[in-house]
């Protein structure tokens, strides 16, 4: 039996099928399946999965693709990258060790051919990927099997960005999220842990703004005692700017080590925190399998988001895989060990990483958040530097 699972056909006209052969279609798009009806290839037996999503035992689609570039990063926020444990000794991948832009293009594209509509490039710091436009370019040109462009997203830690901003949007990159835990320059240096002023990422923010990467968001993890005093200040600051501010619980990643359930300040407390002198209006629950619940401000000051992912978990709706930068994919954000892609990667080898991506996928159960008690962490997790956010 022939299977052509997972590529988008553009051209229908100079695909030739003999009445012999049997076709099975894991994951068409529409338009190939109406080509195929079509009455010169009735005598063709095809058999088609009318239900084409791939799913997980719970249910959950794959749609969206973490995808970690670089292992390091020039911070060291201590929820992600405590310095105490992240020295100037601490052995990072090697350059040789790190997917190359060609296996990262290979993930990337397999992902997209079994359905993924979304890819952020994270790390570390994605931005000290030095190939990086490369990349953006290649992701740019992919289409998922619907024909529509990629989602294709950046987080980033905003320190390099005003330099980069304009040559990652020429590659096509669409849009930004930029880390920002506090306006205040002192305690902003606090918080990243190497005294980067906010005021620099203030400029990176501006720059991808003015050369169109949006709808930008800037995202601010919230620590009981250390930086809760810049909730507001943040919420003033990006009133009115078309930023779209959102708010995440402290959470027991990569410092997981150092966390404590005390520290965790949750998203209701946060929101209440704003809504007393700024009044907010529900956008609903998040949308699809959005993370953050959105509120918008009553005088059209634009919208402000919370991410609940400790008090009020969303395992049950995610849709997101990770591949770290050494080629493991990682089913959680929790997850202590991951599978090996690397040895599919290699050119010629498109249908044994798509059948190794489902196979993993299907198999998934994780739903961390959604078991651990709510006031410890029951496990240490992979490190967060490695497999991205």
């Amino acid at each position: 039996m022939l299977v052509l699972s997972a590529f988008s056909f553009k051209c229908i006209s100079r695909i030739t099928i003999y009445r012999s052969v049997q076709i099975n279609i894991t994951h068409c798009t529409p338009l190939f399946r109406t080509a195929l009806c079509r009455p010169g290839y009735a005598r063709a037996h095809m058999l088609f999965c009318m239900d084409t999503r791939l799913t997980d035992p719970h249910g959950r689609p794959l749609k969206d693709l973490r995808l970690s570039v670089i292992d390091q990063c020039n911070f060291r926020c201590p929820y992600c990258m405590p310095k105490e444990s992240y020295g100037p000794d601490f052995q990072f991948l090697a350059a040789s060790e790190r997917l190359s832009l060609d296996e990262l293009e290979r993930v990337a594209r397999g992902f997209v051919q079994q359905g993924v509509e979304k890819i952020r490039l994270t790390g570390g710091e994605p931005l000290l990927r030095k190939d990086l436009p490369q990349l953006v370019e290649r992701l740019a040109a992919m289409r998922t099997l619907e024909g529509r462009p990629l989602d294709l997203a950046l987080t980033t830690n905003g320190a390099l960005l005003a330099s980069r901003a304009q040559v990652l949007k020429d590659a096509g990159l669409r849009r930004v999220t930029v880390s920002l835990d506090a306006l205040d320059d002192k305690l902003a240096g606090q918080m990243n842990g190497v005294g980067f002023p906010a005021a620099l990422v203030l400029e990176g923010i501006a720059a991808a703004q003015s050369v169109g990467l949006a709808p930008l968001k800037v995202n601010t993890v919230i620590e009981r005692g250390v930086n809760d005093s810049q909730i507001l200040p943040l919420v003033e600051h990006f009133r009115h700017s078309g930023v779209e501010l959102r708010f995440i619980e402290y959470m027991d990643v990569g410092g997981a080590q150092y966390w404590n359930a005390n520290k965790v300040l949750d998203a209701t407390t946060i929101r209440t925190i704003v809504q007393h002198h700024y009044p907010l209006l529900p956008e609903g629950e998040p949308q699809g399998h959005a993370t953050a619940s959105m509120w918008r401000h009553a005088d059209g000051a634009g919208s402000v988001g919370f991410v609940a992912s400790v008090s009020q978990p969303f395992c049950g709706d995610c849709t997101r895989a990770r591949v770290a930068a050494d080629g493991k994919m990682y089913l959680c954000l929790f997850a202590q060990d991951g599978a090996d892609l690397r040895p599919v990667l290699a050119a010629g080898q498109e249908a044994a990483l798509a059948e190794r991506i489902r196979t993993l996928w299907q198999a998934r159960g994780d739903r961390y958040s959604e078991q651990r008690s709510p006031s410890e962490r029951r496990h240490r997790v992979v490190r967060m530097s490695l497999v991205g956010g």
